[in-house]
């Protein structure tokens, strides 16, 4: 049996640490980059990465909502 690079606990955590770090750096770079503000708000600092992880957990939910609706029995193609 084939074993690939995720299979192993340890290649998972260094991914997830990994985009941690990715992440922070993203919201540090906020420091640094002079952003054209159209309203108020899109200013502030982290603004872009809060929204973004904001959007990401509501897709999630949305998705766990939407499962609920479009799930069909596990024999629904042999009827």
């Amino acid at each position: 049996m084939k074993t690939y690079w995720l299979d192993s606990p340890r290649n998972v955590t260094r991914l997830y640490r990994g985009v941690w770090i990715v992440g922070a750096l993203l919201v540090l770079l906020d420091l640094v980059v002079h952003r054209h503000a159209e309203v108020g708000f899109d200013g502030w600092f982290g603004y872009y990465g809060a929204y973004g992880y904001a959007a990401c957990v509501l897709l999630v939910l949305a998705a766990k909502l939407l499962r609920r609706a479009v799930m069909r029995p596990e024999d629904y193609y042999d009827r």
